[in-house]
């Protein structure tokens, strides 16, 4: 880590023990928080004023999902997107789904893994090769009512992850988990025309960069698997703020609070043993933590009016 970040320390929030906790997301509407158990597949919702804790069970697992400006959700289930409205289901065990399209259906080892609305109402998440070989063979794809699913012409990638956008919508950042590089290209939304990637940052060994952000100063947050931290990094890509996090598998964040200005950050128990669980009793939680300074964006929202 780059000896000028300034470190912070975070939290146990909600302690949910997800085994695969992902995609967090913060609805400002609500004034809650969203995230995925990917392998478990629930959906969970915490309300932070009242300490209400909700989930939900899902007919496949999740890996990603948007907000919607109905207020539905935009659901990225193994196999294929689906709505669902929370809302009409307070009181179920299961959440009802309405299957909107398939996705690599021709691919039997790709689920949809990272995932995230644009700037201008598109849902753009990758898919991941769960194959033990791991061959790059996912895909980064664009769904919107418009145009339906297209696919972006980016480079084949086993672990989707780190989606998300520059402040004006025109510049994507994504990875492939195993290649240790956060990449950055030029994105038009209303085409799905990518240009030419170039390295953002690079992830040193142990650590795999996992779900990323962007604040509202611009700067991308990433979230560190196996290292227990989340980290910004500066325009030049080195790192400049780090928040610590007391288990090492480290998966999503999302600014939250009325203001803003809290990082919420989803963990997970996967590939830690029992020895290592002992250690990290945590793991699986969602925690929180204030970074002086630093205030993060509304999440943008399907458009799927």
């Amino acid at each position: 880590m780059h000896e000028s970040a300034h470190e912070s320390v975070a939290t146990l929030a909600v302690d949910s023990r997800c085994r695969l906790g992902e995609c967090v997301l913060w609805c400002e509407r609500e004034q809650a928080l969203w995230w995925t158990d990917i392998h478990a597949a629930r959906l969970w919702r915490y309300r932070p004023q009242s300490g209400q804790v909700r989930h939900w069970r899902l007919p496949d697992r999740l890996g990603s999902f948007a907000l919607c400006e109905s207020g539905r959700l935009l659901l990225g289930l193994a196999k294929g997107l689906y709505f669902a409205d929370p809302s009409q289901a307070e009181h179920a065990e299961d959440l009802p789904v309405q299957a909107l399209v398939p996705v690599d259906a021709d691919q039997p080892t790709l689920r949809i893994n990272d995932g995230r609305a644009d700037r201008n109402g598109r849902f753009v998440f990758g898919t991941l090769n769960e194959d033990p070989r791991r061959l790059p063979i996912g895909r980064f794809h664009q769904y919107s009512l418009s145009h339906g699913l297209r696919v972006l012409d980016l480079p084949g990638v086993a672990i989707p992850n780190s989606l998300c956008f520059d402040l004006d919508g025109r510049g994507l950042y994504y990875c492939d988990s195993r290649s240790g590089r956060i990449m950055r290209a030029a994105y038009d939304s209303e085409t799905a025309r990518v240009g030419e990637p170039r390295v953002f940052a690079r992830v040193d060994a142990p650590a795999s960069p996992d779900g990323a952000t962007v604040d509202r100063d611009g700067q991308v947050w990433s979230a560190h698997w196996g290292a227990g931290r989340v980290v910004r990094y500066a325009r030049d890509g080195h790192i400049d703020r780090s928040v610590q996090v007391p288990t090492s598998n480290v998966s999503c964040l999302s600014f939250a609070g009325p203001a803003l200005d809290r990082i919420y950050i989803s963990t997970a128990r996967d590939e830690l043993d029992d020895a290592e669980l002992d250690l990290q009793p945590e793991a699986g939680g969602v925690f929180v933590a204030s970074v002086p300074g630093v205030r993060g964006l509304a999440e943008a929202r399907f458009d799927d009016r």
